[in-house]
């Protein structure tokens, strides 16, 4: 430390005076006492280390750099964001951004004290799934239905009910493995399910599930691959032809979705992937699926088939640890109503309407934007409208890709300039999120939906990279 520093460290104030700072009565008042003294302390313990002559001992100083830290403290840690990267259904974004609808239910779940588990017309306890059974039964056309945390909670608690101690029969070719570290083998082992591989890799035939079939069998269990496909020389039993089997030795087939949904994509001019009341109607006697990715909906795993299984996965211990809170409930079941108008879906969810976004009407919202942000930025940065390709994500349609447009922001100074920028916007009042590719941060448009809340929050880089 500089021989003037200790004259220094002499002037700082006390943490007591800084309390009584008039900069700080009201972030005391707002933030609390103990957490204000905090605040001060850890400030002046790092002036303590870091000073040198010529730093500010002035009080209002010590004051704002007070201020700043509580505010910093105060701040959420999980930021709203933009979603620029051109995946919809981004798993480390949030995924399913839900409808008006849903956050009225969850917000007034969360406001007051609701009939989770009474029974209003009895006046005695009832069952939390009894808010979504019936809706879920009429838009699946399955006999009943139950609630969890996830898909995998869902799958997990399947597979412990009914194939705990048994063998459950997969084809070698749906042995998934998606993010988080969810691999079916592993999660067959968890829920104390042997795990009977059938077929190869690529080739999967009747005979192969048949021959495996013996009195240990607990159920054969379709999976959705989700997140890949194989492709060339390849066969797989269908599932109406798999529930045959399965009925002719008197086992359960569950059919894993996934990702899952309850309408033809087609319509929203995506590619067809099997809805859940297909899946229904193709003999399944259990379809597992998400709620928080194609449903659109929050974090749920949905568990529909037959009456007998449904009951005999409500009594396994395991459903009190995976079961839902009311927020989620209520949001689910908020979503699920938007169903039984399939007509006006694109209008009133939002994963359906950014999936069904037009390229033209992108490509306008890019060209509006292009001159905002080259003016933003300043000579230093290129900006330019590119054509670019979306991805649902979160293993719902792998291989497909959606038209769409975006900006490429071009920095003159190369690689580490690029960090930069994209660092920058990563710390934005509210973080931009693109992607890098070919030396450049691509922002896709199609999840743009507030445009003037884009514009203000551009207002930071004036001073920052614009510089």
């Amino acid at each position: 430390m500089d021989d003037a520093a200790p004259s220094s460290l002499r002037r700082l104030p006390s943490v007591d005076r800084l309390l009584r700072h008039p900069d700080l009565v009201a972030a005391v008042q707002q933030h609390g006492r103990s957490e204000a003294t905090l605040a001060i302390r850890e400030t002046l313990a790092e002036l303590r280390e870091t000073l040198k002559p010529g730093t500010s001992t002035e009080e209002t100083d010590i004051a704002a750099s007070v201020l700043s830290r509580l505010d910093a403290r105060a701040d959420t840690c999980m930021k709203p964001l933009f979603n620029l990267t051109g995946t919809v259904l981004h798993t480390n974004l949030g995924r399913a951004i839900l409808a008006e609808e849903a956050v009225e239910a969850a917000t007034a779940a969360m406001r007051h004290a609701v009939s989770l588990e009474f029974d209003l017309d009895g006046g005695k306890r009832g069952e939390r799934d009894d808010h979504i059974r019936a809706l879920v039964c009429e838009l699946t056309g399955a006999e009943d239905a139950t609630l969890v945390n996830n898909n995998a909670a869902a799958v997990l608690l399947v597979l412990n009910t009914l194939s705990q101690g048994r063998e459950a029969i997969v084809s070698r070719g749906e042995l998934i493995e998606i993010g988080g570290a969810f691999r079916m083998p592993e999660i067959m082992a968890r829920a104390g399910a042997h795990l009977r591989e059938v077929g190869t890799t690529n080739r999967t035939h009747p005979r192969d599930y048949a021959n495996a079939l013996q009195p240990a069998t607990g159920l054969i269990l379709k999976v959705h691959t989700s997140n890949y496909r194989i492709e060339g020389f390849t066969a797989e039993v269908g599932a109406r032809d798999l529930a045959k089997i399965a009925r002719q030795h008197n086992v359960p087939l569950v059919n894993d979705l996934g990702s899952g949904t309850l309408v033809d994509l087609s319509r929203f001019g995506l590619s067809k992937e099997p809805t859940v009341r297909e899946a229904v109607e193709e003999g399944a006697d259990l379809v597992t699926f998400s709620g928080d990715k194609l449903l659109g909906g929050p974090q749920a795993g949905f568990i529909v088939g037959r009456k007998d299984l449904i009951g005999a996965i409500n009594r396994n211990p395991m459903k009190r640890a995976l079961r839902v809170d009311k927020m989620r409930l209520a949001a689910c079941e908020a979503t699920l109503k938007l169903y039984r108008d399939p007509d006006r879906l694109a209008e009133r969810l939002p994963t359906m309407r950014l999936l069904a976004r037009s390229v033209e009407d992108i490509r306008q919202q890019a060209v509006r934007l292009a001159p905002v942000l080259a003016e933003v930025l300043g000579d230093t940065v290129a900006v330019e409208t590119v054509p670019c390709r979306s991805q649902i994500g979160s293993g719902a349609l792998p291989l497909d890709t959606i038209g769409s447009f975006g900006l490429a922001l071009k920095p003159k100074g190369g690689g580490r300039a690029l960090e930069e920028l994209s660092t920058a916007f990563r710390h934005l009042p509210r973080p931009v999120i693109g992607r890098v590719a070919e030396g450049a941060l691509i922002f896709d448009l199609r999840c743009l939906d507030h445009e003037s809340l884009f514009h203000e929050n551009l207002s930071s880089l004036r001073s920052g990279v614009a510089s």
